[in-house]
């Protein structure tokens, strides 16, 4: 689902037919956040913009946030790798 090697994911916008979408990226980011990994918690300062996760598979902590979210409805999304000691700096509750 995520190969070892990746350590951020980035969706983009695309116009489409005159349509702003997500590309398969943003898809990927959704899926992966809806059906694989394990959620664990959302960011504390309770805006609820950054969700925590762990891979099943390898252990491995994921946080997705909206780089762009300045942009309407906060931008594509992405999943970044959480090395041990940013997530218990980022999600000390968890």
């Amino acid at each position: 689902m995520i190969r070892p090697e990746e350590i951020e994911i980035v969706g983009t916008w695309v116009v489409v037919n005159g349509t702003v979408q997500g590309d398969e990226t943003c898809e990927r980011v959704r899926e992966l956040s809806e059906t694989y990994l394990e959620l664990l918690g959302y960011s504390p300062e309770g805006c609820g913009w950054e969700t925590f996760f762990r891979d099943p598979n390898d252990g491995r902590l994921w946080e997705r946030w909206y780089p762009q979210s300045h942009m309407h409805g906060g931008g594509p999304p992405a999943l970044k790798f959480l090395s041990d000691a940013d997530a218990r700096e980022r999600y000390p509750n968890v």
